[in-house]
């Protein structure tokens, strides 16, 4: 698979490879279309999931790889519910449309704990048996993070942006401390559509999905 390496240009004097590229472009893809209520962010979830795959495995970055059947498991839970609404759950425009949702204060409570400690627990693992990573715990919220904001994209909940723009900032910071110059633009523009997507999302909620 040396294709996959293949280096388009430099940016930062950093090489940015096809495979950096590609899957940059479908997740952005991904996440602009979730923004505008679309279901077919999921379809291009699958191809996203594709390439993030290949380009953990040109990486051997095989703790990464191991995520993507759960990440491939959330997207195909998520084209359901937003395509199968319980009577309850229906959009006013659209019967055959998951309405956008909310989660209580309890709830939030309960996902906020539940983030630190398995990000505390799955740390301690990386740690003890993966030192050569030099952030286990800040690696592994981030990590945790990133799947919960899936399952809550995936159950149309308003929060999930709010995941998803802490991911953003946090990834901004990590790529600008080791000097990456293309994927803090890439994570920008995930910023943006997040904090667009987090005002869309609840215009949709106000009008009952």
């Amino acid at each position: 698979m040396d294709w996959i390496n293949i280096a388009l240009f430099e940016l930062g004097g950093k090489p940015v490879l096809l495979v950096d590229l590609v899957s940059s472009l479908l997740g952005l893809t991904t996440v602009f279309l979730a923004g505008r209520n679309s279901k077919y962010n999921f379809w291009v979830g699958y191809l996203y999931t594709a390439a993030l795959f290949f380009l953990f495995w040109s990486r051997n970055l095989y703790a990464n790889l191991l995520l993507q059947p759960v990440s491939l498991a959330i997207n195909v839970f998520g084209h359901w519910r937003w395509t199968h609404p319980k009577e309850e759950e229906r959009s006013s425009e659209d019967a055959n449309r998951l309405k956008v949702s909310m989660l209580s204060w309890p709830q939030r409570g309960f996902t906020v704990a539940a983030i630190l400690v398995v990000a505390l627990l799955w740390g301690w693992v990386m740690k003890t048996f993966f030192p050569a990573n030099p952030a286990p715990y800040l690696d592994c919220c981030v990590t945790v993070l990133i799947l919960t904001a899936q399952l809550l994209s995936a159950l149309k909940k308003w929060d999930c942006w709010l995941a998803w723009l802490i991911v953003n900032v946090t990834q901004i910071i990590l790529h600008v401390s080791v000097g990456n110059v293309f994927m803090p633009i890439v994570c920008g523009l995930y910023l943006a559509n997040g904090l667009w997507s987090l005002y869309s999302w609840m215009k949709l909620y106000k009008k009952n999905g």
